[in-house]
């Protein structure tokens, strides 16, 4: 599976206005709605199941980055999109330091396998530090999507 497999561009946020972890977990989802990948009915529904995962163990996993997901009815395949923070945001994340990069991640409880591979393929990717740099770096949506698409071809 690759990220452009996964994420949906037009919902990626390149300068996230939140400041806390639950802002900037608002903020995704309803871009995710607002770029119809889910229904604004389901926005809320979506919001708790993300909080409730976070409330279990944190996903900031560190280095910069948090990884928040949730499975959900309704999720027809994994989706997710990316909201880029300057100043950082606390998500109580393994290392204690600030979080840059907000990888967002939706799937469905009956596809756990497609989790999981959606899961490897993120995971595969902000392991790198170059890949970590430049979407810290990258300022515009755009430059974000080529960012996507450059680490596909790396595969």
């Amino acid at each position: 599976m690759k990220l452009s497999d996964i994420m949906v561009t037009d919902a990626i946020i390149p300068n996230l206005q939140a400041t806390t972890r639950d802002e900037a977990i608002d903020e995704l989802v309803a871009a995710l709605s607002e770029a119809g990948a889910i229904a604004k009915g389901k926005i809320g529904a979506v919001i708790e199941a993300v909080k409730a995962r976070e409330a279990q163990a944190t996903t900031g996993i560190g280095k910069g980055v948090s990884l928040p997901h949730a499975k959900l009815k309704g999720i027809k395949k994994p989706i997710g999109t990316i909201g880029r923070s300057g100043g950082g945001i606390d998500f109580a994340s393994l290392d204690s330091r600030p979080v840059y990069s907000v990888i967002l991640l939706l799937s469905s409880p009956d596809s756990p396998d497609e989790h999981l591979q959606a899961m490897e393929a993120i995971f595969k990717h902000v392991q790198r530090d170059i890949f970590r740099k430049f979407l810290r770096q990258s300022e515009t949506k755009e430059a974000i999507i080529d960012l996507i698409h450059e680490a596909d071809e790396l595969e």
